[in-house]
């Protein structure tokens, strides 16, 4: 184990206890569900079902694959629709 690794996530770990997380958007799960990752700490955080963030535990890693998965499915399914099926414009 190196001294040198111990020591800087303890320097990380004590910027963001002083000044607080540097989130960053890791993942965009949907558009309104995202996963962040803190620069210093690496510390991760996701989205819930009411907009706050929480903690990014194994639990919340697998709803986020799954709802990614659908979302994606739900998309291709819009463009198929949309490819197959023009919409006209009425003019007079």
């Amino acid at each position: 184990m190196k001294k040198v690794d111990n020591q800087t996530s303890n320097h990380s770990s004590l910027y963001c206890t002083f000044f607080g997380h540097n989130f960053q958007v890791s993942k965009k799960v949907t558009y309104h569900v995202k996963e962040y990752k803190c620069c210093n700490c690496k510390k991760e955080m996701t989205t819930n079902s009411n907009g706050n963030l929480t903690e990014l535990t194994p639990k919340f890693r697998e709803i986020n694959s799954v709802l990614e998965r659908i979302h994606n499915n739900k998309l291709i399914r819009l463009s198929r629709q949309r490819i197959d099926y023009p919409q006209f414009k009425m003019t007079s």
